[in-house]
């Protein structure tokens, strides 16, 4: 027979769980943003490059799309 302790307890541990289940969700879904933007700015800049952008050509020689960004706002 389950005691009141073990029933508080169990309770507990789900609801720690649960908690653990949702932050690794979250980060998932954080990790999985991050690939399929860095997946679509590379393939914005290739579309950019056959196209004769220059600035994607300069992007591909290394500049950081972030910074590239960063500097775009502040111009």
């Amino acid at each position: 027979m389950t005691t009141m302790y073990e029933t508080s307890d169990l309770h507990k541990r789900v609801a720690r769980y649960e908690a653990a289940l949702d932050e690794l969700r979250a980060a998932h879904q954080d990790i999985r943003n991050i690939l399929v933007d860095q997946v679509l700015y590379e393939r914005w800049q290739q579309i950019g490059a056959e196209l004769g952008f220059a600035a994607a050509a300069s992007a591909q020689a290394g500049a950081q799309p972030n910074q590239q960004m960063s500097e775009a706002w502040a111009g």
